[in-house]
């Protein structure tokens, strides 16, 4: 039988959803070469918005329209965070929550014997969690592999919905995860990128932190370089930072969560950090590690958010100057504690704040291209562009567009920028 995958949200999502992959293909089932044929596709989900669930359920409807007689798995974040939302469910043959993936293969030949639909969603472990045994060899269509160190949210931010389809904290044992890197290794991969789904709580349910798996990850001498994925505030200490700082392969890369730049706003989401805090990281990671990058999420229209607030988060986000932003308006989410509260922000409004926050994200990105003009960059190459260009990212993740007619897919180049466009620089092999 042949399978595909559609994969939503977050790189944790695309880490497990290769997993998926890999589980399926060691046990004789192969890759669809059409999406609309497949014998079975796994639809794995994202729940962070209402928006995002809507998305789901096209995606699934018109998986059923298009491919009537194929087996349908959903899986993933949407399945787990609402269990007892059926209707979610009525086109699909297998519906597995976050802690039943091990079981895809037994949960598939169960179906193809009784050809009766399948609920296995079970509730996350409040107490004693286990991290879900998963391991990589290959990363498809990647230069670099995404690696789950960590699951679960402790947080419980009032917006938020994902400590209910996460569960608690978990990390992965320090021996599990060197086992997997020297794999990935001893297939190629240069870059290692570790993920998580609060990145930076990794190790506190053990003995051990974030910068003990970088150390793991930088113990092999094929892995050129290893960077982080999106982190929060919390946990990021000036003694940590510098334990990054001390090996030579971190790329100096962070995507560090904001939320909202004004303090107030901080507090009715119940983010664990007020501005001075997450100036003082910006200041530390600047200091330990030259042209490094920070990028952010900012949320605009939070409930309650007055043009006081607003006008705040957006002078902050000015003040920090990031090298990106990912700007999104607030979302109503059922089941958590900002849904309940009053003086909702009306849609006009937060497209009007959204627009604005965008013109300011796209300023600070333009200042940090040019900031990169004239340096000379080591630069993984990812891929040939119809263009005629190979695309690559600098330590700092600045994205490079390189002509010439030399081969270099997958290698490490040093590349001297000397252009900037909206969201690429150009350079020449030095």
């Amino acid at each position: 039988m042949n399978f595909n995958i559609i994969t939503l949200g977050c790189k944790v999502n695309q880490y497990e959803s290769q997993a998926m992959s890999e589980l399926l293909r060691n046990n004789g089932f192969t890759q669809s070469e059409s999406k609309d044929t497949a014998d079975i596709t796994i639809i794995n989900t994202c729940t962070v918005t209402s928006v995002t669930d809507a998305k789901n359920r096209k995606i699934l409807h018109k998986v059923r329209r298009n491919n009537p007689d194929g087996i349908i798995i959903l899986t993933g974040c949407m399945p787990q965070a609402f269990p007892d939302r059926v209707s979610d469910f009525e086109c699909c043959d297998i519906v597995l929550g976050n802690k039943r993936r091990a079981n895809l293969i037994s949960v598939i030949d169960e179906y193809l014997t009784t050809r009766n639909q399948i609920i296995n969603i079970e509730p996350h472990d409040r107490i004693n969690a286990e991290f879900e045994k998963t391991s990589l060899n290959n990363f498809d269509g990647h230069t670099r592999a995404f690696v789950k160190i960590e699951d679960g949210c402790n947080r419980f931010c009032s917006y938020c919905i994902i400590p209910y389809s996460r569960g608690r904290v978990r990390s992965k044992k320090l021996e599990d995860l060197r086992a997997e890197i020297k794999n990935l290794a001893e297939n190629g991969y240069k870059e290692i990128v570790l993920v998580g789904i609060n990145l930076s709580a990794y190790g506190q349910d053990c003995d051990f932190n974030l910068a003990d798996a970088v150390d793991v990850v930088c113990e092999f001498d094929k892995i050129k370089r290893v960077r982080l994925g999106s982190f929060e505030p919390e946990m990021m200490y000036e003694s940590l930072i510098r334990r990054f700082a001390s090996q030579k392969k971190f790329c100096p890369q962070f995507h560090l969560s904001l939320q909202s730049g004004c303090n107030a706003t901080l507090k009715r989401m119940r983010r664990h950090y007020n501005t001075d805090e997450y100036m003082k990281i910006v200041n530390a990671l600047r200091l330990n590690f030259e042209n490094a990058s920070i990028t952010t999420d900012v949320m605009v229209g939070f409930a309650g958010e007055t043009d006081e607030e607003f006008e705040e988060s957006l002078n902050f986000v000015k003040s920090v100057g990031f090298s990106k932003v990912h700007v999104f308006p607030y979302s109503r989410r059922k089941g958590t504690a900002a849904d309940k509260m009053d003086n909702q922000v009306s849609a006009n409004i937060k497209d009007k704040r959204s627009k604005i926050m965008i013109e300011t994200a796209n300023l600070c990105r333009a200042d940090f291209l040019d900031s990169q003009l004239g340096r000379t960059e080591s630069v993984l190459v990812e891929r040939l562009r119809e263009g005629g260009y190979y695309e690559g990212y600098t330590k700092n993740y600045t994205p490079v567009h390189i002509f010439t007619d030399k081969d270099c897919t997958g290698g490490i180049v040093n590349v001297k920028l000397t252009k900037a466009y909206d969201d690429y620089c150009v350079g020449e092999l030095v």
